[in-house]
């Protein structure tokens, strides 16, 4: 019975500790290959559950009695060290993970029970619990037949759905490396005055994550859906296009990121213009782009941006910490006064993109002069808070090299003591390295202190770059996390007011 016990208590163990690796597959996107790369990053987290291969191993030899209890209670201990440690983005009980928890179950229950069925050694029912990485990504492919199943069903049930609005509804997709999200919601905003718009939620760009938005909140009131589309690897916007089947589409940049999966710019700039491909409306691009303006092929695309070669053109841009004031002229000469809350010239441009489109779609200028008034910041894209002799420019969503640049740009442009917290960038895969030295050399010229956030490769670039450009090591500070550098920054003393740049806010896999 002692035995029965002790099986049941290792179950228990192997179940919860799951749930640390569940965490990261479902932070890395449900990847197998990403989440090995994770795991060959962070070898010392596995230490623990070699440990206990070792333990049974070595007491299955040598004694039975005393070493399994000990084994257990080493378990027991390295599942709630595990289950102790807090989360930046919680794990989220999805019914995918629900599905792979009891799949999970279900292996853990079978090594157990085996070992009472066939009398084999106890200790082996602790071989599960050593194995609990490579059993939670087993219990996926052992899933994927489901899992296959069930996305086809919701899939093709938000192809039914769009199809039988098809007619009334237009599609806009949205997509590019960063600006994507931004001009999505300021879109959104701003036809809002004539239509009834419905946008993908925060950053449901995944196939999923359309499929989601579709079935849950699409009616037939809806004269218009905004789609944002984000992609990790070629065909991604494809699939989303096969979905939604897009009327008119935006690319808001083409950049170096997730070359992780990519590989190459040509990739990204590749998968980006499968939009422009599967549209018969009008096409808006970033004019100021030039990986966009090199290889678009398409004669009637609608620029937007501030050279004079754009369509819709911002000039005459002054920036305080009100917000920010601009004109924006169309080619054919036309123009109009506009002001916004919002800070920076990434906003500018993202705002005149989302112009753009509302006006071709048959806006006024100057019936969006209100709707731009009142567009309120995205969370976490250059948004401006203050907080007494303090200001914070919140830019924490995942980073890119255009988009850090332009944050600290926008950086510049205040009076005060310029500071910045971050991490880095990640998933830049060969040029990860050469983006964050570069990054920290951009920061040298502009910060009167950086705080880097982390203590491996990204942030050691940054390091490197920040010295090498010459910024004396008392303005640099090293933090091993978030909470860490926020308290140093806010303990430094100045006589001007300090701005506090966060740039880029890396999830638990990458920390």
């Amino acid at each position: 019975m002692l035995s029965i016990f002790f099986m049941i208590l290792i179950f228990l163990a192997s179940i919860f500790a799951s749930l640390g690796f569940i965490h990261i597959f479902q932070l890395n996107s449900y990847r197998h290959v990403r989440f090995l790369r994770w795991a060959k990053e962070n070898k010392a987290k596995f230490l623990p559950y070699v440990l206990v291969l070792v333990l049974t191993l070595i007491f299955s030899l040598v004694n039975n009695v005393i070493g399994f209890p000990f084994v257990v209670i080493v378990s027991v201990i390295i599942a709630f060290l595990s289950m102790k440690k807090k989360a930046k983005k919680p794990l989220v009980y999805t019914k995918r993970v629900q599905r792979l928890l009891v799949t999970i179950s279900i292996l853990e229950l079978f090594l157990a029970l085996s070992s009472l069925i066939f009398k084999a050694d106890p200790l082996l029912s602790a071989v599960g619990f050593g194995f609990t990485p490579l059993i939670v990504l087993l219990a996926d492919v052992i899933n994927k037949p489901i899992e296959k199943s069930i996305n086809n069903y919701y899939i093709n049930d938000a192809k039914k759905i769009l199809k039988s609005a098809k007619g009334k509804l237009k599609v806009i997709g949205i997509t590019g490396s960063y600006g994507k999200t931004s001009v999505k919601f300021y879109l959104t905003s701003l036809l809002s005055s004539e239509f009834n718009v419905l946008c993908t939620p925060e950053s449901f760009n995944t196939p999923l994550g359309v499929v989601r938005t579709v079935r849950s909140s699409l009616s037939a009131m809806h004269d218009i859906f905004v789609c944002e589309m984000g992609a990790k690897n070629v065909g991604d916007i494809k699939e989303i296009c096969d979905i939604v089947s897009p009327d008119h589409g935006v690319i808001t940049s083409v950049g170096p990121q997730h070359l992780e999966t990519f590989k190459t710019l040509d990739n990204v700039k590749k998968t980006k213009f499968e939009l422009a491909e599967e549209i018969e409306g009008n096409l808006f691009l970033n004019g100021d782009d030039e990986n966009i303006t090199a290889y678009n092929k398409n004669p009637n695309a609608i620029y937007y941006g501030f050279s004079e070669k754009c369509d819709y053109r911002a000039e005459i841009i002054s920036v305080s910490m009100h917000g920010t004031e601009f004109k924006i002229t169309k080619k054919d000469g036309t123009s109009c006064e506009y002001s916004t809350k919002l800070i920076g010239t990434l906003n500018v441009l993202n705002i005149v993109g989302a112009v753009a489109v509302s006006n071709t779609l048959g806006i006024p200028l100057e019936s969006l002069k209100p709707q731009v008034r009142k567009l309120s910041v995205v969370p976490h894209r250059l948004e401006l808070i203050n907080r007494g002799n303090v200001s914070i420019i919140d830019d924490a969503y995942n980073s890119n090299p255009s988009g850090a640049k332009a944050a600290l740009e926008t950086l510049s442009l205040f009076d005060g003591m310029k500071i910045l917290v971050t991490p880095g960038m990640v998933e830049l895969g060969e040029k990860q390295d050469e983006c964050n030295y570069n990054f920290g050399v951009q920061a040298s010229s502009v910060c009167d202190f950086v705080a880097v956030v982390g203590k491996k490769p990204p942030q050691q670039s940054i390091l490197r770059g920040l010295k090498d450009s010459g910024l004396s090591e008392d303005k640099i500070f090293s933090a091993d996390n978030l909470n860490e550098a926020i308290t140093k920054v806010y303990s430094l003393s100045s006589d001007k007011r300090k701005i506090i740049l966060l740039e880029n806010d890396l999830p638990d896999n990458y920390l």
